[in-house]
């Protein structure tokens, strides 16, 4: 039984009869496919993209033998209509299934230990093995985010935000694979890489990173999208600073 697709398809309330469609084949065949069988690159793909998962979340491992630069494949592997959308699985499967690099730029990015509160153990047991891992956080002293929340409405709220989202990753601070820094940069999209998955999470003025629409980007041969993302995110990274914990509550204490 392939319980990862059932589960998906019983919360998109999706029925074989649907998933036979996307695929033009028998809903017996459908069946089949939940029951354990592996169907053919194309039919994973066309389930893939109508439950909204990625490929190797639903079949681990099917499509190792085909290459990702394939020139045929599309870089947009798929969308969401908002953040929120990304069902919580697909979070986790990337990141455990990260083996070079974890990349994550956001102002606060509070969601991350809303729905995995183990995020932090998680990181490091990847950066055991190997992976490396930086994360980008707003600086909440500085100016992007102060203008960031006068344009969300919430003021100073997103400061507060950012800096309880940053207690939970304390522990990175100076663990062997792991940098966490404090950006203070006009935030266009929030981005989110494990190896050549990449997630873009637009930013839409007044509105939180969570409603606004997300893009899966797959990194494939003569395709310009995942590497403009990524040059982003090194652009930034070379202009942030390390975070450090203790001085972020002597400066807290003091304006107490």
């Amino acid at each position: 039984m392939n319980e990862r697709l059932r589960s998906v398809l019983v919360q998109r309330g999706l029925t074989m009869e649907d998933v036979a469609k996307a695929c033009s084949v028998d809903p017996k065949t459908a069946s089949r496919w939940v029951g354990g069988r592996v169907p053919h690159r194309r039919h994973r793909w066309a389930v893939a993209n109508l439950v909204e998962v990625d490929e190797a979340y639903l079949w681990p491992g099917a499509g190792q033998k085909a290459s990702r630069f394939d020139a045929a494949d599309s870089e947009v592997f798929g969308t969401y209509p908002n953040r929120a959308s990304v069902p919580r699985d697909v979070w986790i499967s990337l990141l455990q299934g990260s083996a070079k690099q974890i990349d994550v730029l956001v102002f606060s990015g509070t969601f991350f230990v809303q729905s995995n509160p183990r995020i932090a153990r998680m990181l490091q047991e990847r950066a055991d093995a190997g992976v490396r891992v930086r994360l980008c956080f707003g600086d909440p002293a500085g100016e992007a985010v102060r203008v960031r929340g006068v344009e969300e409405g919430i003021g100073d709220t997103l400061a507060a935000k950012i800096r309880a989202s940053l207690t939970y990753y304390r522990t990175l601070v100076g663990y062997l694979g792991c940098e966490v820094r404090l950006h203070d940069t006009t935030l266009y999209n929030s981005i989110f890489r494990y190896d050549d998955q990449l997630l873009v999470n637009p930013h839409i003025w007044g509105q939180p990173a969570s409603a606004n629409p997300l893009l899966h980007l797959r990194r494939i041969a003569n395709a310009e999208w995942f590497d403009r993302y990524d040059e982003s995110f090194e652009a930034v990274w070379e202009t942030a600073r390390p975070w450090a914990p203790e001085s972020q509550e002597h400066s807290r204490s003091g304006q107490d």
